[in-house]
């Protein structure tokens, strides 16, 4: 069992290393770093995920009960996170948030879908893509919402709001998974020369995204915000899991659905975290050093999690 667990998650994140070795001895620059993130972010994923959510079927993967026992284990621990950083580690509302957040927003596109893919098999993932197709929306709702309420200085809620809504609906990643969704309710067939082109470019988006990930956490260090970090790390790895686990249960959710659920929740924060920490200027460092310690652990976490599973 354990060479059958190597093989489904030592491939991920070799290729994650290889992209921070190259980074790391010279042979690719940031800036080359930064086009592959691009091209990822931009083309190749929203292929993927408008591939999904066009064929996926909308009634057996959106189910209320799978979504309910993913969010209120993932909100319980950005909730948890908030209340150790603010009084444990004295940060002020806004810091708090911000760090809080990295246990909300998995990298579920980036680690999720390629461990998922390579645990379950491409048939079995209509699950991982519906959680795909609602996390930015739900956890930015969450964490915006709790940003402008504790927070006493910078712009407006109203503001703020409309400012990432209009942000949203420009992403690329979102215009994928809505046309996708548009596809899929109207049947529209799609040419079969235009298929393909979504094919070829959906390919390349895990691979590559992978890849420049690993270029991209270069950038970050563990020298700061250590124990901050490693909160988010026992809360993301650990606890989400088994809290997902029980209420999967209790939900009386499928065997399948469960193990899917519980492994999305199994991956480490997104670079989203940092992001939104970014965006208010707060707390910055940790989310940062959350984002890089997690992911580098989350190998013998993951390869944990698909044992019990």
């Amino acid at each position: 069992m354990l060479v059958e667990i190597l093989n489904i998650v030592a491939p991920v994140f070799l290729v994650i290393a290889a992209g921070y070795l190259a980074v790391r001895s010279g042979i690719t620059g940031t800036q080359a770093i930064d086009q592959l993130m691009k091209f990822a972010i931009q083309f190749a994923i929203p292929c993927l995920l408008f591939r999904a959510t066009s064929t996926i079927d909308l009634g057996a993967a959106f189910g209320w009960r799978m979504m309910l026992a993913y969010y209120l284990a993932a909100i319980a621990c950005f909730a948890a996170a908030f209340f150790v950083v603010r009084y444990f580690f004295k940060r002020r509302p806004g810091e708090a948030v911000g760090v809080a957040f990295a246990a909300l927003f998995s990298n579920l596109v980036m680690l999720g879908l390629p461990i998922s893919e390579r645990a379950w098999g491409v048939d079995n993932m209509a699950p991982s893509y519906a959680l795909v197709a609602v996390n930015a929306p739900i956890c930015y709702l969450i964490g915006i919402t709790a940003m402008e309420y504790l927070r006493a200085d910078g712009r407006g809620a109203v503001e703020t709001s409309r400012i990432v809504l209009r942000a949203m609906f420009r992403n690329s990643m979102m215009i994928g998974i809505g046309l996708g969704f548009i596809v899929n309710l109207s049947g529209i067939a799609l040419p079969g020369a235009l298929l393909a082109a979504i094919e070829l470019l959906a390919r390349a988006a895990l691979p590559v995204a992978l890849f420049a990930l690993g270029g991209v956490l270069t950038r970050y260090t563990l020298a700061k915000s250590l124990g901050e970090a490693g909160l988010i790390v026992v809360l993301t790895l650990i606890v989400q899991q088994a809290i997902t686990l029980l209420l999967s249960w209790q939900l009386e959710l499928p065997q399948a659905t469960t193990r899917s659920i519980v492994l999305m929740s199994a991956v480490a924060p997104g670079l989203n975290a940092y992001l939104f920490a970014s965006m208010y200027n707060r707390g910055t460092e940790a989310a940062a050093s959350a984002v890089l310690l997690s992911t580098i652990l989350a190998s013998f976490t993951v390869s944990t999690w698909l044992i019990l599973l």
